[in-house]
């Protein structure tokens, strides 16, 4: 497994734990904003600042379709 998927699962998890949800009920909503590959290849700006940077882009992409950071 490349580290950018161990990463992905990672965050998958931790975004899990952090939204109260089974990480089912997220990689589908991650899957149904078409957020799969955008979070994957955001493996170099995620995992270098704190998780949180992480769950609020990923919020804000689900929200308005941009990252919080545009």
């Amino acid at each position: 497994m490349t580290e950018e998927m161990e990463f992905f699962v990672y965050l998958l998890e931790c975004y899990a734990v952090y939204k109260n949800e089974t990480t089912g009920a997220v990689f589908k909503r991650w899957e149904e904003h078409n957020l799969l590959q955008v979070i994957y290849d955001n493996y170099w700006l995620y995992h270098t600042e704190r998780i949180e940077n992480a769950f609020e882009d990923i919020d804000s992409l689900i929200a308005t379709g941009k990252s919080a950071w545009a």
